[in-house]
């Protein structure tokens, strides 16, 4: 089986040259699109989230040999929530190669978090299976490098420690606004503003309410840690 230019570009931004291509073939395959003689890629995406998890698991244990589990902990499900997967996926562009059905690419399949998360996951067992655990391993690390290193900042959830600091000074919880909504329905862009009783407050835009208010927030509690410094 040869794949088309557009898969062997993908194989190249991952880093991995499948001796068995049609084990990429169903890990970018979407339930929309599958057949009998089609698999999706679900079966896949099970097994990558696994895979995912060991590989990151062993890198935080290497990368702070003296970290206690609850230290860990925060710092693992920041790296493997489907947000951080989809952040991923979008980075090597894999909703351009994604097989999706009609329904799906009109509503814009190819964006949506869910979808592009699942595959990236998906494409992780892929390799897995085609390479072995060093080839899924060496292709994790290479594309969640940076955030690996710098998961401290992502591990803390930002409205939960933003409500804590608030709340260790006797003021009322913050408040989420949705000040604006962009775009078209399949692909929305959200403007949220976290604000405070005394009129402190930082937006952030991004495609997901949950997102946008994570960024607010931590975008607020760093001016306020900064002030009180």
């Amino acid at each position: 089986m040869k794949l088309s230019g557009e898969l062997k570009a993908f194989e190249t931004r991952i880093g991995h040259v499948f001796s068995d291509p049609a084990l990429l073939l169903c890990a970018l395959t979407h339930p929309s699109v599958s057949s009998p003689t089609r698999p999706d890629n679900q079966r896949l995406e099970f097994l990558g989230d696994r895979v995912l998890g060991l590989v990151i698991a062993e890198a935080l244990l290497r990368a702070d040999p003296q970290a206690s589990e609850g230290q860990l902990a925060p710092r693992f499900n920041a790296l493997v929530r489907k947000e951080t997967c989809g952040d991923v996926a979008r980075e090597i562009d894999l909703g351009a190669v994604l097989k999706l059905g009609r329904s799906e690419m009109k509503s814009g399949g190819r964006r949506k978090l869910a979808l592009v998360a699942d595959a990236m996951e998906a494409v992780i067992a892929a390799v897995y299976l085609d390479g072995g655990h060093d080839a899924a391993r060496d292709m994790v690390l290479r594309l969640w490098g940076r955030r690996i290193s710098s998961v401290e900042d992502d591990a803390r959830d930002a409205k939960t420690a933003l409500q804590e600091w608030v709340q260790a000074r006797g003021q009322r919880p913050p408040l989420y606004r949705e000040v604006a909504r962009e775009g078209p329905d399949h692909a929305p862009v959200f403007t949220i503003r976290a604000e405070l009783e005394n009129g402190e407050c930082e937006t952030a835009r991004a495609a997901t309410k949950r997102q946008a208010e994570q960024l607010a927030a931590r975008a607020l509690l760093k001016r306020l840690e900064a002030g009180n410094g």
